[in-house]
């Protein structure tokens, strides 16, 4: 079942009658760090997503924090193997277009020079055009080859 608000399905909707809204889901799991993650890697180059867009695509439109969280984790060894080396975190940013990256001021300038280099226009307030650069994000059934490694 597709739901459109506007251009694009309205995911918290659809993902509600498809099954995969799921509330109370604990977003501090490595599970769902692990989602996070392999939606992340999806994102090309000179593109951007947000926290919020991405915890959406995941069935918890109101979990950005904890995406923030999960990539946060990057910066720490996982048994799974990921680290901020083979996922692009620099690529999310907040929803109106801005490095976010609090408390941390060499970090955020990391983040804007990557992301210059991947051909994304930068301001010197860290912020990006999401016209021009926002990831539009996978479909569901994409989604689903994604998180089950089809």
């Amino acid at each position: 079942m597709k739901i459109y608000f506007g251009r694009r399905p309205f995911l918290p909707v659809a993902n509600f009658y498809n099954g995969r809204y799921h509330p109370f889901m604990d977003t501090k799991s490595p599970g769902f760090f692990e989602q996070v993650y392999k939606v992340v890697r999806c994102i090309p180059p000179g593109k951007v997503s947000s926290y919020g867009r991405i915890a959406e695509m995941l069935g918890y439109p109101r979990a950005a924090r904890a995406v923030g969280y999960a990539l946060s984790a990057l910066r720490h060894p996982n048994q799974d193997g990921y680290t901020s080396a083979n996922v692009p975190w620099q690529r999310v940013v907040n929803s109106q277009g801005r490095i976010s990256i609090r408390h941390r001021e060499a970090t955020a300038n990391k983040q804007a020079e990557i992301l210059r280099a991947e051909g994304v226009k930068v301001d010197e307030n860290g912020r990006i055009d999401l016209s021009v650069h926002l990831w539009e994000g996978l479909h569901l059934v994409e989604l689903d080859d994604v998180l089950s490694n089809r």
